[in-house]
């Protein structure tokens, strides 16, 4: 029991934090504030999936894809950050 209201509490965090990173986003119009954002929410929304699983496991395959996602999306913004167009 304790496990379900951990990952609820995680989620709830992750996508704070993410709303928090597109409320930046808003206001600088930063790629990167963007990407943070989406890959906090991601991660929140990953987090809260897992905890419907009928054997929740932070290893299973379709977990780790989703989390591989959400760490591309950040590297991506900074990649382009620093070795993108100059403005």
């Amino acid at each position: 029991m304790i496990q379900f209201f951990l990952l609820g509490v995680i989620a709830t965090a992750s996508v704070t934090a993410g709303v928090f990173f597109l409320k930046f986003w808003q206001d600088t119009r930063d790629s990167l504030f963007l990407a943070f954002g989406m890959s906090f929410i991601i991660e929140g929304l990953n987090r809260a999936a897992t905890a419907f699983l009928a054997h929740p496991n932070e290893g299973s395959p379709e977990i780790y894809l989703v989390r591989l996602l959400a760490f591309l999306l950040i590297l991506a913004a900074i990649l382009r950050k620093n070795f993108g167009k100059s403005a």
